[in-house]
């Protein structure tokens, strides 16, 4: 079919293929950029260590929640409508985070940057489904998988650059441009496709999985504050296996359910969501922690933290295509098992460096780690779409999306949560166990004065070795969840589809051995 694509309609598609990357490029950007400003931000607008934690949270917390009933809005009332409002609601609420005057606004403007970046991406990607076919559409994956890149490597060192000429409200101008180009080729060029025989979005199974994702996230992120045994904890986390019981009981009833619980049946299909949600430890999580660490702690410029930022997400601008290519000679199970094996060894090896190592010393672990998660990230949203019939491509990419962003979320506070409990555990060891909690909250977020003025009877550098030390365990921990992971990917996605039995598999594998 590709072949016989005339050449307007080849060009039209690959405006299309562009108004999506510009969008996917931009969302990075909104998750490095405050991470490279949250000591600035801190200092600039005040507020508890929860408080900053949740500039990040908030994002991941709606993003992650949304993109299920997003993918089903847009396969039931159009992929072009969807995406369009999402782009144009996520350019305008940058534009609200640049004058946000304290941070509750600031983290209310980034909780609904995160709708809209949900409705943005569903539907985009769903929309890519419909406007290629086989390997193209194998490669235009790939291609926003290394857009995504482009906007992870070059946001840490942009957002310094721009920190440091212009003020932390700055970062969000790239967003805002990347937004507006993404919003005008979308308008002009992309064409509006449905599911034909959707019913209308499947309101009661959308509402009860939204508010059960977003009760578990929230109370996952709520738990290391007040604590597991903390009421409102427990009800909280009750809620939510509450409204994920009725969920179930939903989808099982109606028509046309926004998630299809039978494709669970299918080992590839549960493969590919286990795949989703490895990078969040791998790699999502380091995004955060780092810059704050080289920033916070070791007392780099936002400029010099950036510049080292780019070894973590450089690879990601090249090989996810790389990977594309690979499949013509190897399966995907391999590629990706493969990655993250490779990500492991960054981690091991990263552990390994101690705090104000040589930049040299830092980076080339940081770059194995890029390298290793480049491998799957190519592969992993086509694959995605490869396992559902073509009709419900949205609900394939909110299902996976979903996946990804709430593992990412739940990630980055239980690794948050761990990192300040191996830091307070290390600080405890000085001889400082009354004051250590808070003093490790604050080591966590960047602020070693406000850490220091907790505990006057340690020095600066006792107080960076305590860091030091509970981070190289941290690593040695998600190395660790990493290796599982490889190895249990690699055994599901590993698995031929029965014929017949998983739909869209068989063509995905056909497409992979055809282009050997």
């Amino acid at each position: 079919m590709t072949q016989t694509i005339t050449r307007p309609r080849a060009a039209e598609q690959a405006l299309v293929l562009l108004s999506v990357c510009l969008a996917a490029a931009a969302m990075p950007l909104t998750f490095t950029g405050p991470a490279v400003a949250l000591p600035t931000i801190g200092k600039a607008l005040g507020g508890s260590p929860i408080a900053l934690n949740w500039i990040t949270n908030a994002f991941m917390l709606t993003f992650g929640s949304s993109l299920m009933a997003a993918g089903g809005l847009a396969d039931a009332y159009g992929r072009k409508r969807v995406f369009l409002v999402g782009v144009g609601a996520f350019a305008l609420l940058s534009l609200a985070l640049a004058v946000a005057p304290d941070i509750l606004w600031f983290d209310l403007g980034r909780a609904a940057q995160g709708v809209a970046a949900a409705a943005a991406f569903s539907s985009g990607m769903a929309a890519l489904a419909q406007e290629f076919e086989g390997a193209a559409r194998i490669r235009a994956f790939s291609i926003v998988g290394t857009s995504f890149g482009v906007g992870l490597a070059l946001g840490p060192i942009a957002s310094g650059l721009m920190i440091d000429a212009f003020g932390w409200r700055s970062i969000f101008t790239l967003v805002v441009v990347l937004a507006m180009l993404a919003l005008a080729l979308g308008a002009c060029f992309l064409r509006e496709t449905r599911d034909p025989d959707a019913a209308g979005l499947d309101w009661p199974g959308a509402l009860s999985f939204t508010l059960a994702l977003a009760l578990f996230t929230y109370g996952i992120l709520l738990a290391p504050e007040r604590g597991w045994s903390e009421p409102t904890v427990i009800g909280v986390l009750a809620g939510s296996v509450a409204l994920f019981i009725a969920f179930g009981a939903i989808e099982r009833r109606v028509v046309r359910p926004m998630l299809d619980l039978t494709l669970f049946r299918y080992p590839r299909f549960v493969g590919v969501q286990l795949l989703a949600a490895a990078p969040a430890y791998a790699f999502v999580v380091l995004l955060i922690l780092l810059p704050v660490r080289f920033i916070g702690v070791e007392g780099m410029s936002e400029i010099a933290a950036g510049r080292l930022m780019i070894a973590l997400s450089a690879p990601l601008l090249v090989l996810p295509i790389a990977a594309g290519l690979l499949t013509r000679w190897l399966p995907p199970a391999a590629i990706c098992g493969v990655g993250l094996l490779i990500c492991a060894v960054g981690l091991f090896w990263l552990s390994r460096v101690p705090l104000g190592s040589e930049t040299m010393g830092v980076a080339l672990p940081m770059a194995l780690i890029g390298i290793g998660i480049s491998l799957p990230w190519g592969l992993m949203d086509g694959l995605a779409v490869s396992v559902v019939p073509k009709e419900r491509a949205g609900m394939a990419t909110g299902i996976f999306s979903t996946t990804r962003v709430a593992g990412e979320g739940v990630a980055l506070a239980v690794v948050s949560a761990v990192l300040s409990a191996l830091t307070a555990k290390h600080l405890a060891a000085g001889g400082s166990a009354a004051h250590a909690g808070p003093a490790a909250q604050r080591l966590v977020t960047g602020d070693i004065g406000s850490a220091a003025a907790a505990l006057p009877q340690m020095s600066r550098a006792a107080l960076v070795q305590s860091y030091g030390d509970a981070f190289a365990t941290l690593l040695l921990i998600l190395c660790a969840i990493t290796i599982i992971t490889a190895v249990v990917v690699f055994a599901f996605l590993g698995r031929r589809a029965e014929q017949g039995t998983e739909p869209g598999v068989e063509a995905e594998e056909r497409l992979c051995t055809s282009e050997a």
